[in-house]
């Protein structure tokens, strides 16, 4: 650690420490470092999209922690630059510790210039040090720390090395406050008029609070926010004249527009900080990395496509393999347990409500945890070893071909775990059209609650099969998604791609506590649903189905049957027109789980006997049509209200119900009917 041992005496009891660096920098790991959280960590970009806060207490410092989006720049062009960049502008953080990839500086060190030009306190962490030496790469500390300015410490968060000293630097420089003032020569050509803006800017009152050359570089770069604040000052137009002079002139005099220069002079200071203080030794192995040899084959033109479809059908045979036999003895706990209870309680009622309604419908979705766990820890195996990011990069170039962004599908492989973070993960696409574009066909992705709905019909119709029907499903959705994006794009967001370039990261061996641990977060967050919505839901369908006094449970006269029988019209063309089969899809627009709970609590049979129900009032045609209309009609409760928050739309959340509902049908109908005609039902 250099210039750690200055941490101090005079440390403010409580100090906030802003998170920043590039996508896959490893900033979430050491976020979980420094507050016990359990964020995902992915080895992909985009892991973080939102700002989390967490708190880290040494000795006597409440040090709290704010982890910000990933971002190679702070141009306010994309949500998650623009989330970092507002929250340092702020003024809240006491100092930013700048996460940087050691092994790949060139990059990384890009955005820890324009955090020192914004004048930001702070402490950079040279994380993934053992990899920078693993590469023969050396780095001298001191000689580093002190060309810039700043405490740097050499971590590895993956491993929790190197947090303490961290800590204890930012607990120091935090006392101390921003060191030497940080700027880049932009050379002759555009310092005097640098000079010159900086000067006017002198007094405006809407920049009060911004270091006044940073806002002049912002200014001669074409950034619309500070554009904006400017505009608002009685000073506005002579400042713009002004601002539009020096641009004029540095474009004459070195071809290069403002930004464009800048750049390059950024990059140029990086360069000479890199030869000052680092050195390399160039290995064959430098020349092609393991990496690169793994790339030339899973991200072949002709080979990608096939791997990736490959890889996750191979995950699906690895869930049901495994899986199958432990659903067995989970159902049969719960038809054990259901038995004991209704057996052991006397009152009629009550009896029913926890054998029918609690056991029977929470105990008929919980009997899917083991293939949810065993499907978890198999993607989370793929995301930590860095293959989701070659998936990403393979589908990149065939969405490019279809005038997609390649960005979108990033999004779109969250989704297998969740909609809700995958429309989130949206925010990080610059364009609103892209962006409008991914929000509307990311709920057509199975996430892990359709994996109940799924591998109940899958287990009683296609039990030689279940990891190819189930993997076409999910192929489906990827399809669906696809094609309702180019409908999209060329009917209702017209307009080019803008450009997109992937990084890969490079693989590692995934951890087995890594690995486990993100397994049990996505499980156990599967597990708290069954515990708290789909509980609710299921005792609201236990009701409906005991009412009106003296109606048989869960029978056709009941307020249950009432509702389903309404509906069940619709669906009869699409080969499942029964009012249970109605109801369950009626709620399960609350939680597509409580599609299988609603099932548990209307056959009324207990755990045991539901797969027999399901076999008496389905066909396989008619149960291949369920499963697609539950992966496609209407995003679950919670997805639609993330898209009412990030379109900000009553409209649009409106048309993806509406789309989504309309196409779930017409794509149950074509199954079923399609396949009536071909005669397979």
């Amino acid at each position: 650690m250099v210039q750690s041992s200055q941490a101090a005496a005079k440390a403010p009891k409580e100090i906030t420490v802003g998170l920043a660096g590039n996508p896959n920098s490893g900033k979430t790991s050491m976020f979980n470092n420094l507050t016990g959280a359990r964020q995902h960590v992915g080895n992909w970009p985009g892991v973080t999209v939102e700002k989390k806060e967490g708190r880290h207490i040494r000795d006597d410092v409440v040090v709290r922690v704010v982890d910000l989006p990933g971002t190679y720049s702070l141009g306010a062009f994309s949500e998650d630059e623009a989330v970092a960049r507002n929250y340092i502008l702020s003024g809240e953080p006491d100092l930013v510790i700048n996460i940087v990839d050691a092994s790949n500086l060139e990059r990384n060190l890009y955005l820890t210039t324009l955090l020192m030009e914004m004048g930001a306190n702070v402490v950079i962490a040279l994380n993934m040090f053992d990899e920078a030496e693993k590469k023969q790469i050396r780095i001298d500390l001191e000689a580093f720390a002190g060309i810039l300015g700043v405490p740097v410490v050499p971590t590895v968060a993956v491993r929790n090395k190197g947090t303490s000293e961290l800590v204890a630097a930012a607990v120091g420089a935090a006392g101390k406050g921003p060191g030497r003032a940080f700027t880049v020569n932009y050379g002759k050509e555009a310092e005097p008029g640098i000079a010159r803006l900086e000067a006017a800017l002198a007094g405006v009152e809407t920049i009060r609070n911004l270091p006044g050359r940073w806002v002049a570089v912002k200014l001669l770069e074409g950034d619309e926010s500070i554009y904006g604040r400017v505009m608002q000052s009685p000073r506005a137009g002579e400042i713009i004249k002004l601002r539009d002079e020096v641009a004029a002139h540095i474009e004459r005099v070195t071809g290069l527009d403002p930004e464009s220069l800048f750049a390059d002079r950024r990059y140029g200071f990086i360069g000479g900080l890199i030869r000052e203080t680092v050195t390399r030794k160039s290995t064959v192995e430098d020349r092609l990395s393991v990496s690169d040899r793994i790339d030339r084959v899973v991200t072949n033109r002709l080979l990608g496509i096939p791997i990736f479809f490959l890889s996750m059908y191979a995950v699906f045979q690895f869930t049901f393999v495994l899986g199958d036999p432990l659903i067995g003895y989970v159902e049969a706990f719960f038809g054990w347990l259901g038995a004991s209870a209704g057996a052991l309680i006397a009152n009629e009622l009550i009896a029913s409500l926890v054998a029918d309604g609690i056991i029977g419908g929470v105990g008929s979705v919980l009997v899917f945890i083991p293939p949810i766990f065993l499907i978890f820890f198999a993607i989370s195996l793929l995301e930590d070893s860095g293959y989701m990011a070659r998936a990403a990069y393979v589908m990149d170039r065939f969405m490019h071909r279809l005038g997609l962004h390649g960005k979108s599908f990033i999004p779109l492989l969250v989704g297998f775990g969740c909609n809700v973070p995958a429309i989130m993960a949206c925010r990080t696409l610059e364009n609103r059209r892209d962006r409008m574009i991914t929000i509307l066909i990311t709920p057509l992705m199975s996430c892990a609650a359709r994996l109940p709905v799924y591998v109940l019909f899958v287990g009683v119709f296609f039990a030689a099969y279940q990891g190819l029907v189930i993997f076409s499903l999910y192929l489906l959705g990827i399809v669906l998604a696809i094609v309702m994006g180019v409908l999209f794009k060329r009917f209702l967001f017209k307009g080019e791609v803008s450009p997109f370039v992937m990084e890969l990261p490079p693989y590692r061996v995934p951890t087995l506590k890594g690995v486990l641990i993100h397994m049990w977060e996505r499980g156990w967050a599967f597990i708290k649903r069954a515990g708290t919505v789909i509980f609710s839901v299921v005792i609201i369908v236990w009701v409906l189905a005991s009412l009106p006094a003296g109606a048989e449970f869960a029978g056709r006269e009941s307020y249950l049957g009432a509702i389903g029988g309404f509906m069940a019209p619709v669906f009869a063309p699409l080969g499942f027109g029964t009012w249970e089969a109605a109801a369950a899809l009626i709620f399960g627009l609350l939680a597509k789980e409580v599609v299988v709970g609603t099932l548990g609590v209307v056959y009324g049979i207990g755990e045991e006997g539901l797969a027999a129900a399901i076999q008496t009032y389905w066909t396989p045609l008619s149960a291949y049509a369920f499963m697609v209309m539950s992966l496609i009609y209407i995003p679950c409760a919670a997805t639609i209200a993330t898209i009412k928050r990030e379109t900000n739309s009553w409209r649009w959340t409106g048309f993806a119900v509406a789309y989504s509902l309309t196409l779930g049908w017409v794509m149950a109908f074509l199954v079923y009917q399609g396949g009536r005609l071909l005669g397979l039902g």
